[in-house]
């Protein structure tokens, strides 16, 4: 299988996260139609495992490409376009895996490396507890020795032929926030019989996003005051998200709205629960990777791009955390659109450069 036909299989067959069943089938029938070695992780995972013909087998690097797809009606007018009603590879991950493969594939057919290569088909990036932190709590890489984990991520804000790095902090770790505030509820003219859970959210509301800093985003999306003009509900809930760069002011925000809470609660005589539902880490890429990378970039003829640290997310903050890493952008056009759209269609010329720049990365580390 060719690494176009192998991506517009999964295009046109896409699942949502932690369902992507008929995705591991295909992908386990690619694999094993190469001899790659392989098994299956995190539930609806793929993991393969390549030793080279030489040197220390304990030294390993990993290759990781997320594959599950969003709750989006595709409205492309294509061949391959998805035929799972309300569900399409809207982020790229299609194309993630693909290149993943296409450099197992070849890889496979040579091993002409030192040490072990692992490729990490990954369900489950765009859901929380998020794939990776599944993939580590089966510690698929113990008594191993590893020197890299390297993945990336499609970009129409780069052309075909460019990818983009940022060394050091490059993603923000992601929280949900819920607050609700409950309180009497009652006719908005007698204020003496009622407690205002209103005018309670909305200062709550105010010294949340008050938390705001270069290092951190706090933003609130929806409020539900379900009362009248005349009424004042007995409850009103938000929901927001938070964005950090740094553990420190991560954990520096998530005190302060508990004590705004409690500050509120005293306040206006009402109940109020904050609950924080954390998300994926930061994403910090090993900078001595990172330069590494735009080298071998530059020796590939790929043009390379410095980025600035991003606010949004990705569960391959977890990989971060525990080994050496790095992840990168892939340019597939702008006229690819957006992504977390119906109608991103990425330019499939950047599958070659995308395999090109995994497979040297790979040899590189394990050549070392």
């Amino acid at each position: 299988m060719t690494i176009l036909d192998f991506r517009r299989a999964l295009h046109k067959h896409p699942e949502l996260s932690f369902q992507e069943h008929e995705t591991q089938q295909l992908i386990i029938n690619a694999l094993h139609s190469e001899g790659i070695p392989y098994r299956v992780i995190a539930g609806t995972g793929v993991m393969a495992v390549i030793e080279g013909k030489r040197g220390n087998h304990q030294r390993a690097v990993v290759l990781r490409a997320d594959i599950d797809a969003l709750p989006i009606e595709e409205q492309n007018n294509i061949e391959y376009r998805s035929e799972n009603k309300g569900v399409m590879h809207a982020c790229g991950h299609d194309m993630h895996a693909a290149i993943l493969f296409g450099v197992l594939q070849s890889l496979n057919r040579e091993r002409n490396f030192e040490g072990t290569l692992f490729g990490i088909f990954q369900p489950g990036e765009e859901l929380n507890p998020g794939g990776a932190s599944l993939v580590l709590k089966e510690e698929p890489f113990k008594g191993y020795d590893v020197a890299a984990v390297i993945g990336e991520h499609v970009d129409s804000r780069l052309e075909v032929g460019e990818v983009g790095i940022c060394p050091g902090r490059f993603m923000a770790s992601n929280d949900e926030i819920r607050f609700k505030i409950s309180g009497r509820g009652g006719h908005a003219a007698r204020r003496k019989e009622i407690d205002d859970t209103v005018t309670a959210m909305a200062d709550m509301v105010v010294r949340t996003t008050a938390l705001n800093s270069p290092d951190g985003v706090v933003s609130i999306g929806r409020v539900i005051a379900e009362g009248a003009t005349n009424v004042i509900p007995s409850v009103v809930t938000a929901e927001g998200t938070m964005r950090t760069f740094d553990s420190e002011e991560r954990e520096r925000i998530y005190r302060h709205i508990h004590g705004n809470a409690r500050i509120i609660a005293d306040k206006y005589g009402v109940e109020v629960i904050a609950d924080i539902d954390r998300g994926y880490p930061c994403v910090v890429n090993d900078v001595m990777l990172s330069y590494e990378a735009m080298i071998i970039a530059s020796d590939e003829g790929i043009t390379v791009r410095e980025l600035q640290p991003m606010t949004t997310a990705e569960d391959f903050g977890y990989y971060t955390e525990r080994y050496p890493s790095l992840f990168y952008r892939l340019g597939v056009g702008a006229a690819a659109g957006g992504s977390h759209t119906a109608t991103f269609c990425p330019d499939e010329a950047a599958l070659e450069v995308g395999e090109r720049m995994m497979r040297r990365m790979a040899l590189h580390i394990l050549n070392k």
